[in-house]
């Protein structure tokens, strides 16, 4: 079965921080540090799909949907990050699961999207080695809880992003700008994925993902040291990440560090565990030139010509055709069928006064790159699936409020709910599809 699905991520839509014994995330931290956010915006209350979740499944069953994407919250089930487990934590995500599988929608969890518990961090964070090993343990208590009724569990979201924004530039929690020495919180993001996906089978998970960020990168030009530049990124944005879990090994990262501390013996054998997809965020491509200073061994050039969203990354359709076939080129048969787990834009969404959104941006935004992933799969690359970002106008990180991705447009000052038109235009969309393409 084709899964056509929208995703969400805890801290960005749930709301009720301090509520039913949640523990505080790294992103509770950063966002009441002034200056980190826009306009000093929190997840505070955010969607409250704490609250609100039979409101929001009734809207993805609405759509046609047969898969949502969310994401648990670490802290809401273990407050500290170890230890005690908080079953008022797992009892919303049990009555969640449940509700998603009688309106038929299979519910696909990612057991990290970047809401550290703070305690692990006050340890070190994902620099340390240990918040692997106690990764795999939350991962385990979640499989325990909900591995009955969930077959698909992804492990990560993004690691890149959560390593170069969170630990290397320091843009996102937990605002750490430690450039290339930000390296070990790759590596052991990577472990705790291998470590999860041990833990995750043995306590009855069937199906098992991880969820990478990709972008296909081009040389600023045929010059020598553009092309050079266009590999070093592409070898530090898609192949320290996909390397290792396909190939299990890390591609040439001399251009970023002299030699692999982090890595010990047998760390290589756990992050490559077999896997029964790999996800695939895709959002815009990237142009590289060579270094214009000291530093990092690139420089990002720019996409031009192309329609831009609100946040003014340009609309390249054809990107995520590109991005699909090169994985398949790169990685052949090692390669495990894919799952485009965010595809979206956001856009300067207005409520008129008929109470209706028109984001025909976002309509022909998804329309292409349906088609555009379409056109992989007639190439012969293996996809199971497609997820709209998001379902809900939603906190967008260091952005708070000010970036809207929903199908669904939300007031945050009421919290109502108001479906736009492209929700329209995927419902209609869906109704059409066989599930099985």
């Amino acid at each position: 079965m084709f899964l056509w699905g929208t995703a969400t991520a805890a801290y960005q839509i749930e709301g009720a921080v301090h509520e039913d014994g949640r523990g505080v995330s790294i992103w509770d931290t950063f966002a009441h540090e002034p200056g980190r956010t826009r306009d000093g915006h929190t997840g505070d209350v955010a969607c409250d799909h704490y609250h609100r979740w039979r409101e929001d499944v009734a809207l993805m069953s609405g759509l046609g949907l047969n898969a949502y994407r969310f994401s648990i919250a670490w802290p809401r089930v273990q407050p500290t990050g170890s230890g005690a487990v908080n079953e008022k934590g797992l009892d919303f995500y049990d009555r969640l699961v449940d509700t998603l599988l009688a309106a038929g929608v299979q519910p696909v969890p990612t057991l990290f999207h970047w809401d550290l518990p703070q305690a692990l961090q006050d340890r070190g964070g994902w620099m340390s080695r240990e918040t692997a090993e106690r990764f795999a343990e939350y991962a385990a208590i979640a499989a325990r809880r909900l591995a009955d009724r969930v077959p698909l569990w992804i492990t990560l979201n993004e690691p890149f992003v959560h390593m170069a924004f969170g630990y290397a530039m320091g843009v996102h929690a937990p605002g750490q700008a430690l450039m290339t020495d930000a390296l070990p919180a790759a590596h052991h993001q990577l472990l705790g994925h291998g470590l999860a996906v041990r833990a995750l089978r043995a306590a009855g998970a069937r199906q098992v993902a991880l969820t990478n960020n990709c972008t296909p990168v081009r040389a600023a030009s045929a010059d020598e040291a553009d092309v050079k530049a266009a590999e070093a990124y592409d070898t530090l944005h898609n192949r320290l990440f996909n390397d290792p879990v396909v190939l299990g090994r890390y591609p040439d990262l001399s251009a970023y560090t002299a030699a692999l501390d982090f890595l010990q013996d047998g760390d290589l054998e756990t992050i490559a565990a077999p896997l029964d997809a790999l996800g695939i965020n895709y959002y815009q491509p990237t142009r590289i030139a060579a270094p214009t200073a000291e530093g990092l061994p690139f420089t990002d050039a720019g996409i031009t010509g192309h329609p831009t969203t609100a946040f003014g990354w340009p609309v390249v359709p054809d990107g995520l055709r590109e991005l699909l076939t090169g994985l398949t080129s790169r990685y052949g048969a090692a390669l495990p069928p894919i799952l485009v787990t965010e595809n979206g834009c956001s856009q300067d969404d207005v409520l008129t006064e008929h109470g209706t959104v028109e984001d025909a941006g976002r309509i022909a935004f998804l329309r292409g790159h349906i088609e555009a992933m379409r056109q992989a799969m007639a190439a012969g690359v293996d996809v199971r699936g497609y997820f709209v970002w998001s379902l809900l106008d939603n906190f967008e990180w260091a952005e708070g409020y000010h970036q809207r991705f929903g199908l669904v447009h939300v007031d945050f000052a009421t919290q109502r709910r108001t479906p736009k038109a492209s929700y329209a235009w995927l419902k209609e969309f869906l109704a059409g599809q066989n599930t099985d393409t």
